[in-house]
């Protein structure tokens, strides 16, 4: 197993952590009070290419491999400090794109693909509601064949990106009583009547990444807003999980690598008692343990890249590194708070800003006790 990066992965690392510091450092601080999520900095993204990372090259994108894409991820954690943009670039990503390109029909590929990678659309994904949310397959949501095309009713929450949301892939159900075989999925385009979006959400943390519900009201929409065949809804969410799971939190390993160097210049220039606070086994295990979470957590991700592009990667590996990397991003992020004490807790110095956006993930993309169940039950347990 060799995780060694070549020549070029080193320098796309490189220039990725040059281009998020440079042309996305913005007042994130504002914004984030504000629940503002910034276009300029997604079309600067997309310019650089990062919607298109995981999207051949024939459909707009990059044609990244795995291993590329959680490089670039990484790099952008370590040097972009709005971790809600980031998290509206993997629900677009993992939870859109990953579908349309493994799913989608020639024409669908065509007709969303190229905008989505160039910034111009924005994607967002429906699955959870009102009364299910980790039981997704629990779905009230249907979808009634009439004619050529289908009538969706129902309701959906959480859904990332929807209050700017050019085009979502919602999940419905054809017949309850078939369970998960009458699941299907559906591509909805904003103007499509019967579908209305909600409030956006306040949330604790991402506040920078916008989330609202949508509603269904006998919408209806032609057969070929289908993705992937009738029945086959559980087999795209589980392809777009595995990537999610894989790779939504890949920045957190640039974000942690980012507070250790921060909380380490601190503890060395911040004097207590006559001696830099470092000198304090206090703080320095805290500095020590946030090491050894950033070190396991980056084995297990690059781990995970290697398998993926192998085509080894199972359910549980990706399970396995979300779950490592939720509670080692919380853990850090609340050690870094504490090094710097009361200006830790202090909005401008934007510690306290990763705690609330690290808390989220362990509940997003499959809750750290549900993934847990997974593991336990692949183990079989």
């Amino acid at each position: 197993m060799d995780f060694e990066l070549s020549e070029d992965q080193r320098r796309y690392r490189d220039e990725t952590a040059a281009f998020a510091r440079d042309a996305l450092a913005d007042d994130i601080t504002a914004r984030d009070a504000g629940h503002e999520f910034s276009h300029e900095a997604w079309r600067r993204c997309a310019e650089f290419g990062f919607q298109g990372l995981p999207v051949p090259e024939e459909y707009g994108g990059v044609g990244a491999d795995a291993m590329t894409t959680i490089l670039a991820l990484e790099a952008l954690g370590y040097g972009c400090r709005d971790n809600g943009l980031i998290f509206s670039l993997n629900a677009q990503m993992w939870a859109c794109e990953i579908p349309l390109v493994k799913f989608g029909t020639e024409a669908q590929k065509r007709r969303y693909l190229p905008g989505l990678c160039d910034g111009s659309l924005i994607a967002a994904h429906a699955m959870s509601e009102p009364g299910s949310g980790s039981d997704a397959f629990a779905l009230a949501t249907t979808a009634e064949r009439r004619g050529e095309g289908y009538v969706l009713d129902g309701s959906k929450t959480f859904a990332t990106n929807a209050p700017l949301a050019d085009v979502f892939v919602v999940f419905a159900t054809t017949d309850r009583s078939k369970g998960f075989l009458g699941l299907c999925a559906f591509l909805l385009e904003r103007d499509d009547p019967g579908l209305a979006l909600g409030q956006p959400l306040h949330k604790m943390g991402l506040r920078t990444s916008p989330m609202s519900e949508l509603f269904l009201d006998g919408c209806e929409v032609s057969a070929d807003r289908l993705l992937g065949r009738p029945g086959r809804g559980m087999a795209v969410f589980n392809a777009s999980m595995e990537w999610e799971r894989g790779c939504i939190l890949a920045s957190t390993v640039g974000t942690m690598q980012h507070q250790l160097e921060r909380s380490l210049e601190y503890a060395r220039q911040r004097e207590q008692f006559g001696q830099p606070i470092g000198k304090f086994q206090a703080v320095s295990h805290r500095i020590v343990d946030m090491k050894l979470r950033l070190e396991t957590a980056r084995l297990m991700l690059y781990r995970l890249g290697w398998l993926m592009d192998r085509g080894e990667a199972t359910a549980m590996d990706a399970a396995l590194t979300k779950l490592h990397l939720s509670e080692c991003f919380t853990r850090s992020s609340l050690d870094a708070m504490q090094v710097h004490g009361g200006y830790g807790y202090m909005a401008e110095y934007e510690l306290e800003r990763d705690v609330r956006d690290a808390l989220g993930s362990n509940i997003y993309s499959g809750t750290s006790d549900v993934l847990r169940n997974l593991v336990a039950g692949q183990l079989g347990l």
